[in-house]
């Protein structure tokens, strides 16, 4: 095959693709133009919903002066740390409460405790343990999000087909080579599901948190803004945060088509 042919059918391939893409994230393009139509009619007043592009320049004077990336790298540092313990976590208590009953029976009344309270009334409590700083934070966003990856490990592991296990058993596999080849690939797709929701709740309770104590980062410069009567700023502090969950959920699932390419 010629060079020629490959940027061809590359190109082939790409155009193909485009089509598909329009319509998934045709409902973002009428939400805009719904947006931009409801300021510039006057059905609702700028002072509470600035036109896009008013928060488009304010969005570039905040990145220009630099505000923006401090204050963004502040609140991905804390929001990278609290998910990541609370992946590593959560996977390994889920698998653990799955295979072990003794660990089964002291945290699952824990777990399923603490699991329907709203996360950000442990905020105050974390200021009061860990200060202003960002350990509160970070303690937050592990502790909300764990709870997620905990129970979706554990549904996972739990469902793993028995026969399989039996049949391992029966061939002279050990426990621990059974839980580590057959287990944890089948509660794979459960615990990444988990991630998921954790992935997206870190952003609410990173942006909550930072709302109420904090002295730097995305949520602190939201109220800050907002106080301050900078409403086209804020807006776009705003959707900043909207669309990095959104590119971060999108990355995630490319990822997770990657991990479990296995099982097509």
């Amino acid at each position: 095959m010629t060079s020629e042919t490959v940027r061809v059918t590359s190109g082939t391939g790409i155009a193909n693709r485009i089509p598909a893409v329009v319509p998934r994230y045709l409902p973002l393009l009428l939400l805009a133009l719904g947006w931009e139509a409801l300021t510039r009619t006057g059905l609702v007043p700028t002072s509470a919903l600035p036109p896009l592009d008013t928060v488009a320049r304010a969005w570039y004077e905040l990145a220009s002066s630099g505000d923006l990336w401090t204050n963004g790298v502040a609140s991905m540092t804390r929001g990278a740390a609290g998910l990541g313990l609370a992946i590593a976590g959560g996977s390994l208590i889920g698998i653990l409460m799955a295979w072990y009953k003794p660990v089964r029976a002291a945290v699952n009344p824990i777990v399923q405790f603490f699991y329907p309270m709203p996360k950000s009334a442990l905020i105050p409590v974390m200021v009061l343990w860990l200060g202003f700083g960002d350990a509160s934070k970070v303690v937050l966003i592990f502790v909300g999000c764990l709870l997620p990856v905990t129970l979706a490990a554990f549904n996972g592991a739990r469902g793993t087909d028995e026969v399989l296990i039996w049949s391992a058993r029966s061939l002279g596999a050990s426990r621990a080579r059974v839980l580590w080849e057959i287990v944890l690939p089948s509660a794979l797709p459960e615990m990444l599901s988990g991630i998921r929701t954790a992935l997206a709740l870190s952003f609410v309770l990173l942006v909550s948190s930072e709302l109420i104590v904090a002295r730097q980062g995305f949520g602190y410069m939201i109220g800050w803004l907002g106080d301050g009567g900078a409403y086209d700023a804020m807006f776009a502090v705003v959707l900043t945060v909207a669309l990095l969950g959104f590119a971060a959920d999108r990355l995630y699932l490319m990822l997770v088509r990657r991990i479990l390419a296995w099982r097509e």
